[in-house]
């Protein structure tokens, strides 16, 4: 048996409003969930994206407690031929890039910040493909 893909992953956020501003209008991610003051989830080709107020789901008591805190890090994978067209349109959002890695095979990333300062990267096919 094995896993065929991570099917969702989740950041930890302060403001929702905020968050949705940033993943939905300046990234383009449509919004697929939505609990006012708890969380809202977002698609990301076959994956989602859940966003939850850390101090809301804290307590929950219908599922786990869906918690944590820290600047956490993920990857969005971009065709190659649009990997600098995002570049850009960070940059007419005021997005700063932290760093641009070129990897093996002229792969390439760049790292940015979202509004609570977690870690994201924008990467081409081919950085972990073996």
């Amino acid at each position: 048996m094995e896993f065929t893909k991570i099917k969702e992953t989740c950041l930890y956020v302060q403001d929702l409003e905020r968050t949705t501003t940033f993943y939905a209008q300046v990234l383009g991610l449509p919004v697929i969930g939505e609990v006012a003051g708890r969380h809202v989830f977002f698609r990301v080709g076959s994956s989602v994206l859940l966003c939850f107020n850390a101090q809301k789901t804290s307590s929950s008591k219908d599922l786990p407690p869906h918690f944590g805190e820290g600047q956490l890090h993920l990857a969005f994978e971009c065709e190659a031929a649009q990997y600098q067209g995002w570049k850009e349109k960070l940059q007419q959002a005021n997005i700063p890039i932290e760093h641009e890695q070129r990897w093996p095979h002229d792969r390439k990333s760049c790292y940015f910040r979202d509004p609570d300062q977690h870690l994201l990267e924008i990467v081409v096919p081919g950085i972990w493909e073996k």
